[in-house]
């Protein structure tokens, strides 16, 4: 089977890329499939990835998440933070061939704010926003907005990538399908097959800039001529896969073959993301039973951290409890609030179940087949539930059908759901204003799962509206009271993504997502 998978794609390759054999192409495994190609909507890790190859920000975060300017030379602000000014450096270009200027930057952030909820917030200070010159546009604020340089470089959920201004002109609610971006490297339509893999060339026209990498900002300097995405959905096949040397990395490695892989001396096991990830158990709170926040409590109490995460990834050396919305360690990473749930009561879940209403009604829990830790942790979840009573029926299907299926509000009856364990990567998740986790805006268009308080947003508004940094850190700590009183999201631990490549690749680049620059592989 494994061979036919990869044997699969490379007749494809073989028929559209002529001297494929002789070039250096790094291939692996992703975690998901590839199955948009939107980068300012489609969420997928795999989209994140994708994404990152083919676009460019204006700023990337770096290692410390610190906002570097990247598709941006320089930039002023006015002393009062009302204005700023910004200047496109030089050689920016699109893949195919035309120069990218102000005109392309305009509509493509005036799009991804009105969709995106940190752009939104952006968007909501915003008293013109206009191009200056061909090189060069401007930024003015009817009121300070102090993360300006932040939101310019999101690169997470729906990324502020910088599109064709005619690309830039589709409804930002209808995913583009074209795949022409300004970033190191060239997507190869002709090479995409859904539920196969996908392909990248070098764009030897990208012009990286000067400074060493650092997390996704810096120089982008690409060493191999091409990637290849071979998707391949059992885990066990994935890792013969690499073993075999049919690919060279493979993108989440499953718990249960960690040992496996890193009995072979020709791989290497380790991480790439400088900060862990928190596991998460979305409800559907549209629906019943946990539109009732006391059968929410009942599951916060019934969750296991230990439990969920050792299914989930393996040893304890990839995980570790964690009760912060923002992640243990990172500067807003506050558990204010969890004191009630850091330990679990079954007794007491079962009690508040009953009290929200629940009468033995089938809770749906849809999971992945294709992501093991995500389905690990919903058969855990789906085993605790039992243990105090409930009715779970647990729906396994793949990925890619479960990113459309989330956004169905309906009853699980009628093909929605009540509850998806998710794994978001860190740098999104520590601040208030990026944390899509947290979000409770009480709108259809919010992040899937659909909460609804308003001290919480009043809270993030407050956070996003002050400057001084000790009264933000007052703030974090009554918003993470907030999100335990409200329980937007279940946390099921903080864990480490585990990564396994060929031990002859090498310069992979600590960063929040998976990056395929500085990397090399040998011939």
């Amino acid at each position: 089977m494994r061979h036919l998978v990869i044997a699969a794609f490379m007749a494809v390759a073989a028929g559209t890329s002529s001297g494929a054999d002789a070039a250096k192409i790094l291939r692996y495994v992703p975690a998901a499939d590839l199955t948009g190609l939107d980068p300012q909507i489609n969420g997928a890790m795999t989209t994140a990835e994708y994404s990152l190859m083919v676009y460019d920000t204006l700023f990337s975060l770096d290692a410390s998440l610190t906002p570097r300017p990247q598709m941006v030379d320089h930039y002023s602000a006015s002393a009062d933070g009302l204005r700023y000014e910004f200047t496109l450096r030089p050689g920016l270009k699109f893949h195919d061939g035309q120069p990218v200027s102000s005109a392309d930057v305009v509509p493509s952030i005036s799009r991804w704010m009105k969709r995106d909820p940190l752009g939104q917030k952006m968007a909501a200070a915003i008293s013109g926003f206009q191009q200056e010159g061909p090189d060069s546009f401007s930024i003015a604020f009817r009121q300070r907005f102090p993360f300006v340089e932040s939101t310019l470089a999101w690169s997470g959920i729906g990324m502020a990538a910088i599109l064709r201004a005619r690309d830039a002109e589709t409804d930002p609610f209808k995913q583009i399908t074209t795949s022409v971006g300004s970033g190191p490297f060239r997507f190869l339509p002709q090479r995409w097959q859904i539920g196969n893999g996908a392909a990248w060339e070098r764009n030897l026209d990208y012009v990286p800039r000067a400074e060493p990498p650092s997390g996704m900002a810096g120089g982008k300097l690409v060493k191999v001529d091409g990637v290849e995405m071979h998707y391949i959905p059992d885990p066990s096949t994935r890792v013969n896969a690499l073993k075999a040397g049919e690919v060279d990395l493979v993108d989440l490695l499953p718990a249960d073959l960690i040992d496996y892989a890193r009995a072979d001396r020709n791989l290497v096991v380790g991480r790439l993301q400088p900060l862990g990830g928190l596991g998460f158990l979305r409800m559907n709170q549209v629906q019943p039973p946990f539109n009732n926040l006391k059968a929410r409590q009942a599951l916060a109490l019934v969750v296991n951290q230990p439990e969920e995460m050792a299914a989930a990834y393996g040893e304890h050396g990839w995980w570790q409890n964690c009760f912060s919305y923002f992640l243990c360690g990172s500067l807003n990473g506050s558990e204010a609030g969890s004191e009630a749930y850091r330990h679990p009561d079954p007794a007491k879940a079962r009690a508040l179940l009953a009290e929200s209403g629940y009468n033995g009604e089938s809770i749906v829990i849809v999971t992945a087949s294709d992501v093991p830790s995500q389905n690990a942790m919903a058969q855990v979840t789906a085993a605790a539930l039992r243990s105090i009573g409930a009715n779970v029926d647990v729906q396994v299907t793949e990925f890619a059908q479960i990113m459309v299926r989330r956004e169905v509000r309906k009853p699980a009856s009628e093909g929605g759901w009540n509850l998806i364990a998710i794994g978001m990567s860190g740098p999104p998740l520590t601040s208030p204003i990026t944390n899509l986790m947290i979000g409770s805006r009480c709108a259809s268009e919010s992040y899937f799962g659909w909460p609804c308080d308003a001290t919480v947003e009043k809270l993030r508004a407050d956070y996003m509206s002050e400057a001084n940094a000790d009264a933000r850190r007052r703030i974090v700590d009554d918003l993470s009271r907030a999100l335990w009183g409200s329980l937007p999201a279940v946390i099921a631990g903080m864990y480490y993504n585990t990564y396994a490549w060929r031990a002859d690749v090498t310069g992979l680049v600590q960063s929040p997502q998976l990056v395929f620059w500085g990397l090399d592989k040998a011939d």
